[in-house]
């Protein structure tokens, strides 16, 4: 049985058969269910202060005529269902949503890597991890991955490596920035599917789980913003981030590196 996608009233819906998830999002972790959601918040819903966000999303599931089990994976985001995609590869679904108000980008000093003219820099506009930002942002690029492959606890957790090296490349390419200080995803695996020990990306599922993230994210991309431009850069988003720290690195015994 393959895994199914279902909207209706700000809310998308990944189900299947019985399954185990892995959520990054809130209460995120491992379960096991039916279905995954993501549920869409309407504009200024951030500034009304704190809240259950278990109950909020289980109340506007129910309100979209669905019916979800206790623990089942939930997901939010600030752009509207219709600009969800979805890609489907052998035994991999992917359902995408994907809002850059709020990119988190990463400069990366590459002059040891440049021997021909002008350093390559990340652009660096914006607050640093530093900045204050309470409220949560209305973008987030959301991901929803199935396969009718049963995996094992680690392989699932692969996936969401996998995944979202899958994300952050395609957005790199497109946008310049690798995501945004919000994106999450829920990856699940048919529990009596034939069964996979590993997830890489040179594995079928890996393979197939790449592919779907890459075109559904590029989908997304496209519907979200084929009437407003994408930001240029952290300055010119509504929020996010720029990660200027700098870390010590040493050898591992402890002795400085140039």
């Amino acid at each position: 049985m393959s895994f199914v996608v279902g909207t209706a009233d700000g809310v998308t819906r990944l189900s299947g058969p019985d399954t185990r998830f892995l959520s990054t999002g809130f209460d995120g972790g491992f379960s096991r269910g039916t279905a995954a959601y993501n549920v869409t918040v309407p504009e200024g819903w951030g500034e009304e202060g704190p809240r259950d966000l278990r109950a909020y999303a289980t109340g506007r599931i129910e309100d979209a005529g669905f019916d979800p089990a206790r623990d089942a994976p939930i997901l939010l985001t600030g752009v509207e269902t219709r600009h969800a995609r979805v890609a489907r590869l052998d035994s991999v679904v992917a359902v995408a949503t994907v809002g850059l108000s709020n990119p988190a980008a990463l400069p990366v000093d590459t002059d040891w890597l440049d021997h021909t003219g002008e350093p390559k820099r990340a652009d660096a506009d914006g607050i640093g991890d530093g900045g204050e930002e309470t409220r949560p942002p209305p973008g987030t690029v959301n991901l929803m991955i199935g396969t009718t492959r049963a995996l094992p606890a680690g392989a699932l957790a692969n996936l969401v490596a996998v995944a979202a090296e899958a994300k952050a490349t395609t957005l790199i390419a497109t946008t310049g920035f690798p995501g945004t200080t919000s994106d999450a995803m829920v990856v699940g695996c048919e529990t009596n599917g034939t069964g996979d020990r590993f997830s890489g990306p040179a594995t079928p599922v890996g393979s197939a789980v790449r592919a779907c993230v890459r075109d559904a994210v590029l989908a997304s991309l496209r519907s979200r913003y084929a009437e407003e431009p994408i930001p240029e850069s952290v300055a010119a988003a509504e929020h996010g981030v720029v990660t200027d720290r700098r870390a010590a690195v040493t050898a591992v015994d402890g002795d400085p590196v140039g």
